[in-house]
């Protein structure tokens, strides 16, 4: 981005002056808000005032800030990738403006004058310090949310701001953050190791969802890690942090020689408190009442059960091993598209069902008299669905890993697809549990099949009035006793109604089903298990 030109910006000398400014926000209008909160700290950046102001200055702005990119950042939220232009920009704006509250806190302690003997010296230093680590932190997540590859150098930052508390001593030293949490104080350490537990716990598989959920426990939880030098040669810990590599917390063994840079992540108080929580969400307390947000105890007590093996840096073990690949996999996506792949054909309704579209009956109107008296109607235009080809990078028995370019159809994480193999010949459905866009527009996405071949059939619920439905398309999936799978359907999301009562086609042939539990829920879909009537 350009930088601002400073012909117009405001100058702020004291706090009266900033905080008259930021009064004026129009914090209904996040777009105006937005540029306003940007010049704000333009103007603080091209034309600082005394440390303890741009401080004052910048501690004033730290709520409406948040809650405006807050605002601003649901623009590209769990939208489709690649973004479009709009999405696009919101985001680079969002990043744009947590960087430059990152810089101007750093400007404050290159302004300010050591004096290390100072208690309200090293407070003020431990309270840059950790907004420093907060806004660089932000940076990292909004990637994460936003599903981008982080960029260059990102954790290099966050290590730098690290270690320099650390050197003068007040890397533990407490700090206040109303804006995560008013009843307990933070550190510098513990907003560093917040940043590695969510990088820790997979963000590109997560939804934006459970994202913001692993953030605020990551926060809430944060201070009871405590971080240290490798003291013991001979007793390497299972994951380290490199503090002067571009990496977060990674496995030890991926290092060679892990030299004075190295840190070790104690997280025993943290396993305690994840099964505690876990014991307690188990005797039915709800997940409110435990301080873990206003969700249901059905979708927070998988989630911390996942978090638990990262978070307590036990290794996870694959249950399927990936192999290296090469090859072209062809992807289909759409319920209309993924119906006409597999099953080789355009979906027709049941004679029983057939209504006509608009189009359909201006076609049949404009040329009725080319119709033969006593011939069957069936109008079908020729159709064509597109299929895109993704390169594949790596695959399991359960999945994939592929990538492209930017080019190609959107797809969002959670969506269903079908996928014919490089080294097969039908479509099998699968859908996106890890998705991340790279620096040059193209895509990664890591594909779980659902088991079994699929076969194309449609759906519709039963109405006791008599008057149907349109059959929709769905697919049926084979019981893999082998495995443990049972016989499953495959619907569009939506259409699940414990115990309703489902009618299937396929071909000339119909049957009823009653649907039993959901198996597996997905952005557009929903697999469940069902019972033959």
């Amino acid at each position: 981005m350009n930088a601002p030109s400073t012909t117009h910006l405001p100058i702020f000398r004291d706090l009266a002056d900033g905080g008259a400014y930021l009064s004026q926000l129009v914090l209904a209008n996040p777009v105006v808000a937005e540029q306003q909160l940007m010049r704000f700290l333009d103007a603080l950046l091209a034309d600082p005032p005394s440390p303890a102001v741009l401080l004052g200055l910048l501690e004033q702005a730290r709520a409406p800030l948040c809650f405006i990119e807050e605002e601003m950042a649901r623009r590209y939220h769990s939208k489709p990738l690649p973004l479009a232009e709009e999405e696009e920009g919101s985001f680079q704006q969002v990043v744009a403006a947590w960087r430059n509250a990152a810089k101007a806190y750093a400007l404050c302690a290159r302004l300010e004058q050591p004096d290390t003997g100072n208690p309200n010296y090293r407070a003020m230093m431990a309270t840059i310090l950790h907004r420093c680590l907060y806004y660089t932190g932000m940076v990292v997540l909004e990637h994460f949310r936003a599903r981008r590859e982080l960029p260059a150098g990102i954790w290099l930052e966050l290590h730098g701001y690290y270690e320099s508390a650390e050197e003068w001593g007040i890397a533990y030293l407490p700090v206040q953050d109303t804006l995560e949490n008013s009843l307990q104080a933070s550190h510098c350490a513990a907003a560093y190791a917040t940043l590695m537990l969510i990088d820790i716990a997979s963000p590109y598989s997560n939804s934006v969802r459970n994202l913001n959920l692993i953030r605020r426990w990551a926060s809430s939880w944060a201070p009871l890690i405590s971080i240290h030098r490798l003291e013991d040669d001979l007793e390497v810990p299972p994951y380290v942090v490199e503090l002067m590599k571009d990496a977060p917390l990674h496995p030890s063994a991926t290092s060679e020689n892990l030299a004075a840079d190295a840190r070790r992540f104690d997280t025993s108080r943290l396993g305690f408190q994840i099964n505690h929580m876990l014991a307690q969400l188990r005797q039915r307390v709800t997940p409110s009442q435990l301080g873990l947000g206003e969700e249901t105890s059905s979708h927070v007590l998988p989630l911390l059960e996942h978090l638990l093996r990262p978070w307590t840096q036990q290794a996870a073990p694959r249950r399927f091993r990936r192999f290296p690949s090469e090859g072209r996999a062809r992807v289909a996506i759409g319920f209309e598209a993924m119906h006409f792949v597999v099953s080789g054909q355009e979906f027709v309704q049941p004679d029983a069902v057939s209504t006509y579209s608009r189009g359909e009956f201006d076609e049949l109107f404009t040329f009725r008299e080319q119709v033969s008296p006593g011939q069957k109607l069936n109008i079908r235009p020729q159709v064509e669905f597109p299929v895109d080809e993704w390169s594949v990078i790596n695959h399991s028995a359960n999945g994939f890993r592929l990538g492209r370019s930017c080019a190609g159809q959107k797809i969002i994480h959670g969506q269903l697809m079908a996928l014919c193999p490089h080294d097969g010949e039908n479509f099998l459905l699968a859908h996106a549990t890890w998705l991340m866009q790279e620096h040059a527009g193209g895509l990664i996405v890591g594909l779980a099949t659902l088991p079994g071949m699929p076969l194309a059939i449609g759906a519709r619920h039963l109405a006791d009035s008599g008057v149907h439905e349109r059959y929709v398309r769905a697919f049926m999936l084979p019981a893999l006793p082998a495995i443990g799978e049972e016989a499953s359907l495959v619907l569009p999301a939506g259409m699940y109604q414990a115990s309703r009562t489902l009618e299937l086609c396929h071909g000339e042939e119909c049957w009823k089903v009653r649907m039993m539990h959901v198996l597996q829920r997905g952005t557009d879909f929903e697999r469940l298990s069902y019972q033959q009537l």
